[in-house]
C-alpha cells in the first residue's frame, strides 16, 4: 500500500512538474486534428481491476463493449482537465453506440482525496461518464504520460489505436474518434 501511495505521489508530482498542457501538441497529419504518434503509450491497456470514482469494479473488459473507447487521462490538479469536463460530458452523452468515453484519474488511489474531488468535479460539469482510478497496472501503464489531459483511443481488444492528443482538445478527441469509427 505504501509503494502504491508512493507510486501515486510521484506521477503525480512528475505530471505537476511537466505541467497540464491546454493545447494539443501539433504533429500535422492528414487530417484536420493536431494529435501525436502514440509512441510514448504501451500498444495494450494491460489486464486491470479496480474502482470507479463512484465505487463500482471495472476491469479492463470494459473496452470489449464499444469498437472505440475515448481514454482521458486525467487529474484533479489540472485546470485544463477540470476546464474541458463540461465539453466531455456533453460528448460522452452523444457518442455514437459503439464507442464510449472513459476517464482516468491519474492522481487518484482508491479511498483518497482525490476520488472525493473527482466526483465533486465531475458532477460539477454534469459529466456522467465513466471515471476509473488507477490500479498498479494502470499507474505502469500512465508511466510514459508527460502530461495532462492525455488521450489516447482503445479498441475492443484493450489495443491503443490511432493517435494520442496531449491537452484539452475535444473537437480533436471527436475527430480522431470519427477517423477511428470508420475504419
Amino acid at each position: 500500500m505504501i509503494k502504491k501511495i508512493f507510486t501515486i505521489t510521484l506521477l503525480g508530482l512528475v505530471l505537476v512538474m511537466s505541467g497540464c498542457d491546454d493545447s494539443a501538441e501539433v504533429e500535422h497529419t492528414n487530417h484536420e486534428t493536431h494529435t501525436a504518434q502514440a509512441a510514448t503509450i504501451a500498444k495494450n491497456v494491460p489486464a486491470f481491476t479496480t474502482k470507479t470514482i463512484t465505487g463500482e469494479t471495472v476491469t479492463n473488459e470494459i473496452f470489449a463493449a464499444k469498437k472505440i473507447s475515448v481514454l482521458n487521462i486525467w487529474g484533479t490538479f489540472c485546470p485544463p482537465c477540470i476546464g474541458e469536463m463540461p465539453k466531455l460530458g456533453e460528448m460522452a452523452r452523444s457518442m455514437p453506440n459503439d464507442a464510449q468515453l472513459i476517464g482516468l484519474v491519474c492522481d487518484a488511489s482508491e479511498d483518497s482525496v482525490q476520488v472525493q474531488r473527482a466526483l465533486k468535479i465531475t458532477q460539477e460539469a454534469g459529466a456522467g461518464f465513466v471515471n476509473i482510478v488507477p490500479d498498479d497496472n494502470l499507474l505502469v501503464f500512465m508511466e510514459n504520460v508527460e502530461a495532462v489531459p492525455t488521450t489516447i483511443f482503445v479498441n475492443s481488444k484493450g489495443e491503443v489505436v490511432g493517435n494520442m492528443i496531449v491537452g484539452a482538445d475535444v473537437e480533436g478527441y471527436k475527430d480522431e474518434l470519427e477517423r477511428l469509427l470508420k475504419q
